[in-house]
């Protein structure tokens, strides 16, 4: 196995030329990097950590191992509306999974592949982290950018408003399901869902100035839509026919499945919002210009608590604990 220094410069070092246009006054290899933000803009600032066997199966490709891990983090930054510019990532790394030096580096080339893929998709830049041994767990800051002002937050959403998620729901939970069946084809729409998720990071800069609350759908829509409802203290009637489910979720789970996981599976990283009705039809073509859909799910109430499901008949969904949910 590498040393850890030696394992940073060679798998994590931000390409040289990015530094000059991504704010970065000192780079990583420092005791801590220098970052410059713009101008008008607030800081957002976001960790996530995802565990081996908990948040992801520990025998996934190195590839979407990197990717998720970033995915996720990302996800945070999209449901504030923000651009993404840095991040910091702290990787425990398990030499113990790896029969010869030969079996670790080609892991390492691939985690690293998957994660400065989807940095370079969002203009993001590794700024700097940290690498020890331990059990596989991975680390994720990010910092982004929004216009003073402009942040979307859980706590403005006002009676009246319509309930809207952009995507659609299920997929991660049908994924996790398809793995445990052993599928492995990561082009199945459902594991790519759970194993390769994108942020939305663009529909949230489009919902700027539209939304009135927004959040990410991490631990399943009830859960989420329970984080937005405290927040902005309303209540919600949810339309359970017109909620949007993943391509191939009634094959692989049935009708009442489907339902369950769009509902409390987690793992969709889409956005969950709320609109003024005047401004749902502009949205929907912002996001239609991004090719993306937002499907309006509901509305806020007067009346506290949720109506059009029967949340007591709905358990949380478990992350990959190796039991079924």
């Amino acid at each position: 196995m590498l040393g850890e220094f030696e394992l940073i410069q060679r798998y994590f070092m931000s390409p040289q030329e990015a530094h000059a246009t991504a704010g970065i006054a000192l780079e990583n290899g420092d005791d801590a990097a220098l970052l410059v933000p713009q101008a008008g803009q607030q800081l957002v600032v976001s960790v996530d950590t995802s565990v081996s066997n908990v948040h992801f199966p520990h025998d996934a490709p190195a590839h979407a191992i990197g990717h998720r891990a970033l995915a996720v983090a990302l996800s945070d930054l999209a449901a504030m509306g923000a651009t993404s510019r840095w991040c910091l990532m702290a990787l425990t790394l398990d030499k113990s999974a790896f029969v010869d030096r030969d079996a670790a580096e080609q892991w390492l080339a691939g985690y690293a592949k998957g994660f400065h893929a989807l940095c370079q998709q969002h203009s993001t830049a590794l700024v700097g982290g940290d690498v020890t041994s331990g059990a596989l767990t991975i680390g994720v800051t990010v910092m982004g950018e929004v216009p003073t002002g402009d942040a979307l937050t859980r706590s403005g959403a006002s009676v009246g408003d319509v309930i809207a998620v952009t995507g659609a729901l299920g997929g991660g939970a049908g994924g996790l399901a398809l793995w445990r069946q052993g599928e492995r084809d990561l082009s199945h729409p459902l594991l790519t869902r759970y194993l390769l998720p994108q942020p939305r990071l663009a529909a949230g800069v489009a919902l700027r100035g539209l939304a009135t609350a927004a959040l990410d759908v991490s631990d399943g829509l009830l859960a989420d839509l329970s984080h937005l409802r405290n927040a902005s203290e309303v209540g919600c009637a949810l339309a359970l026919d017109a909620l949007p489910l993943a391509n191939g979720l009634h094959e692989t789970l049935g009708h009442d499945g489907a339902i369950k996981a769009a509902l409390t599976g987690g793992d969709d990283y889409e956005l969950l919002v709320t609109l003024s009705p005047r401004n749902i039809a502009i949205a929907q073509q912002r996001l239609s210009d991004l090719g993306l859909s937002l499907t309006v799910i509901g509305r806020c109430t007067e009346t506290l608590g949720v109506t059009g499901v029967d949340a007591s008949d709905y358990e949380g969904w478990q992350h990959f604990s190796g039991e079924a949910p």
